[in-house]
């Protein structure tokens, strides 16, 4: 499971995940400027937003630290995520690679060996989901249900004022792969503008942004079809 996470961890993941965003205002706050945000209210908006949300399309940058050798490497590309769970994310910078979720099967093929990997997700379906639908239309419930929240105020990220939040996985599982996790939400439309995830042991992170956000638009399925040029050589690697 290390692997899959590591292979998507926003989210990417997604774990992968994940998981958004700088998007067109669905709800605006309802709050006064004066009055200091709390958690429930942040909850309350994430409830309103879950229930308007269907599918997301972006630009998404990830940079990984590997602290003890203060190395960073960055990938980016594009994501596209359906509110049932089903995610392409195609990066192009600095090597090719696609990576697809449809139901319980996560794939990542990349051109340049000509491999494709395959991942069979049923057994950790819900730690999947925690990762890759964390502020893709994730309801405040949800959130509460799976995480330990702390509110870090509010702060201005791209010039767009958002809320700061730490959350720390229940699931004593997710908690073996990752310790902690940062997420920056837009107060425009209550999706994550930026997400950090912290490696549990190493203090190793990946910092996941997203940009030039397009909210429920058609995806249609076939996007999410694993379908590969002839001669790709089929993997599955062990959980």
């Amino acid at each position: 499971m290390r692997k899959v996470i590591q292979a998507f961890r926003p989210p990417f993941w997604l774990a992968l995940t994940v998981l958004v965003l700088a998007a067109s205002v669905v709800f605006p706050a309802f709050r006064l400027a004066a009055t200091p945000l709390m958690i429930d209210d942040i909850l309350k908006q994430l409830d309103r937003e879950q229930g308007q949300f269907q599918s997301l399309s972006a630009t998404i940058e990830r940079t990984k630290v590997t602290v003890v050798v203060n190395d960073r490497s960055t990938e980016s590309g594009q994501i596209e995520v359906r509110r049932d769970g089903k995610m392409r994310i195609d990066l192009t910078s600095p090597d090719q690679k696609t990576i697809l979720r449809d139901g319980d099967h996560l794939f990542i093929y990349t051109p340049k060996i000509r491999q494709v990997e395959e991942y069979d997700l049923a057994k950790h379906r819900g730690l999947v989901d925690q990762l890759l639908l964390l502020g893709f239309g994730t309801s405040g419930e949800s959130l509460k249900k799976n995480y330990l929240i702390t509110l870090h105020g509010e702060e201005t990220l791209t010039g767009q004022k958002v809320a700061r939040l730490e959350l720390t996985p229940r699931s004593d599982d997710l908690r073996k792969q990752i310790s902690r996790i940062d997420l920056w939400l837009n107060e425009a439309n209550w999706l994550t503008d930026q997400q950090q995830f912290y490696e549990t042991g190493s203090g190793d992170y990946s910092i996941v942004q997203y940009s030039n956000v397009t909210r429920n638009v058609p995806i249609p399925d076939a996007r999410f079809r694993p379908v590969w040029p002839k001669g790709v050589t089929r993997v599955k690697p062990q959980d």
